[in-house]
């Protein structure tokens, strides 16, 4: 039985993980709405431009550009009509407000983060999440702007 449970999950993470990149489709420049262009040109200035793609979320398609920038990486997520949905931005844990350093440090426990962004919606710092291994394992997880546990992930 447990090698039947163990089969089954292994092949529900296997679909989880095809439809994911099944969804994602990586586009050029030049496939982009002209106002997505518009707004990647604004909001490209001084970054270097890693690629851009589209995906449909909640049955509306969503375009993104992967930036990086000073070094660290910036994801930003547009409507078609070029409005910024979200911005994804790593951002180093010594520069972190100390509660949002202190509830990553403890949510962490003994794992190591290895990466934090912060995300921003309508112009506002929703959530940190940090990416943290812990022996062979890594996982991710959010913390609001107070370094609370978030209820539900943004």
């Amino acid at each position: 039985m447990n090698f039947y449970r163990q089969t089954l999950i292994v092949l529900f993470v296997i679909f989880l993980t095809i439809s994911i990149q099944a969804r994602e489709k990586k586009l050029q420049r030049s496939d982009l709405p002209v106002a997505v262009q518009k707004t990647v040109d604004e909001q490209s200035k001084g970054a270097t431009v890693k690629g851009f793609s589209t995906e449909v979320e909640g049955g509306k398609k969503i375009y993104e550009v992967e930036l990086t920038v000073s070094g660290h990486s910036k994801d930003i997520s547009m409507d078609p009509q070029g409005h910024i949905l979200e911005i994804e931005e790593e951002i180093g844990l010594e520069t972190l407000p100390p509660a949002v350093k202190d509830g990553l440090m403890k949510a962490a426990g003994k794992g190591t983060i290895q990466k934090v962004e912060s995300l921003t919606k309508n112009g506002k710092i929703v959530a940190y999440e940090a990416s943290v291994k812990t022996g062979t394992k890594t996982s991710e997880f959010q913390v609001g702007p107070d370094g609370e546990k978030l209820a539900h992930p943004e």
